[in-house]
């Protein structure tokens, strides 16, 4: 269920401008298709981080090539949209720079390919083209993928694990903080499994 909480993020806008001049930054342009999948897989991994909170006020529908943000997609059809853009929440940077290392390197094309076989995108592509994609369907998928075994190796209750559905554990970059001594250690979000209640006692 998606949470009624509001997005993080004031628009959508402020996302997929930091996605272009992220990607400037690393002396890339940063091709419209492939920005709409960085969107879509930021927006489903936050959700699944933050109990089906939404990054930002976006709606994805399922067109032929991939998910697609049919608002982002009009203003920036033609160039960078010039939309006052505000600073985002320091959780939203963060979060946005883990997804660009996991997935910033793909084209495209890669992208596209490996997403429209994720159930999220297939299920509402199959019902109708352009339809929207929904939070629900993006925790339901991308939240029950397990690192339980080796990568690719289909996990207990849950779904298997590759490079191209990965899941939340291998997306977050540990932040490093100090520990009482001064030394650097790595620090992950605490995240509860799912599944039935397990009984410890003997």
């Amino acid at each position: 269920m998606a949470s009624t909480r509001p997005p993080l993020v004031e628009t959508t806008f402020d996302v997929a401008n930091w996605f272009i001049d992220r990607a400037l930054n690393d002396n890339e342009y940063l091709q419209p298709q492939k920005l709409h999948r960085l969107m879509f897989l930021a927006q489903a991994y936050f959700a699944v981080a933050n109990n089906g909170q939404r990054l930002m006020p976006a709606i994805f529908i399922a067109d032929a090539v991939g998910p697609l943000e049919p608002n982002i997609y009009r203003a920036f059809e033609t160039q960078k949209a010039w939309i006052t853009q505000e600073k985002m929440p320091e959780k939203a940077t963060l979060f946005l720079d883990n997804i660009w290392r996991r997935f910033g390197g793909h084209s495209a094309e890669h992208l596209s390919k490996v997403i429209r076989k994720h159930p999220p995108y297939a299920e509402a592509f199959a019902e109708h083209p352009r339809s929207v994609i929904t939070e629900e369907a993006m925790v339901a998928f991308y939240g029950n993928i397990r690192v339980d075994g080796p990568a690719g190796q289909r996990a207990a209750g849950g779904v298997a694990h590759s490079a191209d559905a990965p899941a939340l554990e291998t997306v977050l970059r540990p932040r490093v903080m100090r520990s009482h001594k001064g030394k650097p250690v790595n620090v992950m979000p605490w995240m509860p499994r799912k599944g039935p209640p397990r009984d410890d006692n003997p």
